[in-house]
């Protein structure tokens, strides 16, 4: 049950390098799921192969940016929970956990997928990054398949982010959003 008085200045947010992580990683994997699923509707053209390539560089930035994340998640303590029923924390828990698990779990096989169809990925088209996986048409099948679960999956969890995040911001008007909210003033940075 929300509290009957919001949360106020006291609030403790993220750091603008958590911040910044978070917005970019946001934008990147909305955009690469997004291009994701438009790109695999296009007849092969040269559009669907540029969109291709776009798509892998968005997932090895991804890759990159979850690490950095990881890193400064490891080092540096997020602000401790808000008040809430600890059925939804638990969820929280999970939720953050496995969105953390995709972060990795999805551009890897992205990266396998392409690696086992033959297709090198050259990132930015300036840097050639190696093979992990031979050349074999059924394991790409494989691993085609596995990055579409995947990327349903970070959908969803990504979904249930954004819910959570708007229903304490207009039900529980709780200020946890302001957390993470880059151009918020309220709270302290943490």
């Amino acid at each position: 049950m929300p509290s009957s008085r919001p949360v106020t200045a006291t609030l403790a947010r993220y750091s603008g390098i958590a911040i910044a992580l978070h917005w970019l990683m946001a934008l990147a994997i909305i955009g690469a799921l997004g291009v994701g699923i438009y790109m695999t509707e296009l007849p092969f053209s040269p559009t669907r192969l540029k969109l291709y390539n776009w798509h892998k560089w968005a997932g090895v930035t991804i890759l990159l940016l979850a690490a950095l994340r990881l890193l400064w998640r490891l080092s540096h303590r997020p602000p401790a929970d808000l008040p809430m029923p600890v059925w939804q924390s638990r969820l929280a828990h999970l939720t953050h956990g496995l969105m953390y698990l995709l972060f990795f779990a999805l551009p890897l096989a992205g990266w396998a997928y392409s690696s086992a169809a033959g297709f090198p990925i050259v990132w930015f088209g300036v840097l050639p990054l190696p093979d992990w996986v031979p050349v074999d048409k059924a394991l790409a099948e494989n691993f085609k398949l596995v990055h579409k679960l995947l990327a349903y999956g970070l959908a969803a969890l990504v979904l249930m982010h954004i819910g959570a995040a708007l229903k304490h911001h207009w039900i529980d008007r709780d200020d946890l959003l302001s957390r993470i909210l880059p151009l918020s003033k309220k709270g302290k940075t943490r």
